[in-house]
């Protein structure tokens, strides 16, 4: 990321980003926006004034210090410095670009998803007008406004753009670039949502090939196994978790919550692929290893629901007996 970094220095523009680690829990959990803003300063306080009186010496009042700014005093000073620059300078220029940008990330940081988009939207199409589509200042809106898309609940939509971004990478960097890599994996993940899982397999399968980080595959492989599961293509699914699962147990041990996670996920895979007595072998497992590491909170409530789903398996394969055990 060190060219990305270097030229947000350099240009004042913010970038948003998301990370989905969320690829490593169940299916259905739900990516949050992570907005990677310059942390605010703190407010140092200044030191009491002493003057002396002679024999000793006594601290003036310290006047408190100013409250910091809220989020939406933060918005509202974004919000008139935008207006301020569109008045002077007009939409197209690169201050005023920069400007509504930057309001558009403080939008979505906000969780004011609809005003996000529609300000990234218009710093796009001012953006191509002034510097062209593959230019790098274009380049990180769009990929805002893709997040954001994304945050919004409209992954074909945000599809769109992590095409283009895609290609643009591809064409600039090569395919095993660290940022070619994250929109092909965004793009496979807006694919999977927007039901178009057989396209998201193949930029999964793709994404997979081209990745260095063993961490960013295993992510990668789960998100292939989910999309895999949604179309039917259970034995496919499993053999990915299994890779997974193997990895993590060497990683970070049986007992990590990461591990247990996917563990927990080829279970239900088993399930859903009608192979009960072999669903009920890797949950019973995980189940037992689950309780013996249930010191952290997550850690319980995922026994909980190992306890649930092995019950459920043990149904499944006609064990009403020790299914009721665990009722």
């Amino acid at each position: 990321m060190s060219f990305w970094r270097a030229l947000l220095r350099e240009t004042g523009l913010t970038r948003s980003a998301k990370v989905e680690s969320a690829e490593a829990a169940a299916p259905t959990t739900e990516e949050h926006l992570e907005e990677r803003t310059a942390p605010v300063p703190e407010r140092v306080p200044e030191p009491a004034v002493r003057v002396s009186t002679g024999a000793s010496q006594r601290s003036l009042p310290q006047r408190p210090a100013a409250a910091p700014p809220t989020p939406g005093m933060r918005a509202a000073s974004l919000e008139q410095s935008l207006r301020s620059l569109v008045e002077r300078l007009g939409t197209e220029h690169p201050d005023t670009i920069t400007a509504r940008n930057n309001l558009a990330t403080k939008y979505a940081q906000m969780g004011r998803r609809q005003a996000a988009v529609q300000q990234f939207e218009l710093a796009l199409g001012e953006a191509v007008a002034v510097y062209g589509d593959d230019h790098p200042r274009t380049e990180i809106i769009r990929e805002n406004l893709a997040w954001a898309l994304e945050d919004a609940g409209r992954p074909a939509d945000a599809a769109g753009q992590w095409e283009t971004l895609l290609s643009q990478r591809e064409n600039q960097f090569g395919p095993a670039d660290e940022d070619t890599v994250e929109a092909r994996m965004r793009l496979a993940v807006c694919y999977r949502r927007s039901g178009r899982v057989d396209a998201a397999v193949a930029h999964y399968a793709r994404a997979i090939e081209d990745v260095t980080s063993t961490e960013r595959r295993e992510e990668l492989r789960l998100g292939m196994s989910a999309a895999q599961s949604m179309a039917g293509r259970y034995e496919e699914a499993i053999s990915q978790l299994r890779m997974v699962l193997a990895g993590r147990r060497r990683r970070l041990g049986k007992g990590h919550l990461d591990t247990l996670t996917v563990h927990h996920r080829l279970g239900r895979s088993y399930t859903q692929a009608g192979r009960a007595d072999e669903a009920v072998e890797v949950l019973r497992e995980a189940y037992r290893v689950a309780l013996n590491s249930s010191g952290d909170p997550e850690v319980r409530r995922l026994t909980m629901r190992l306890r649930r789903d092995l019950a459920g398996a043990y149904n499944a394969a006609g064990r009403h007996r020790e299914a009721d055990a665990l009722l």
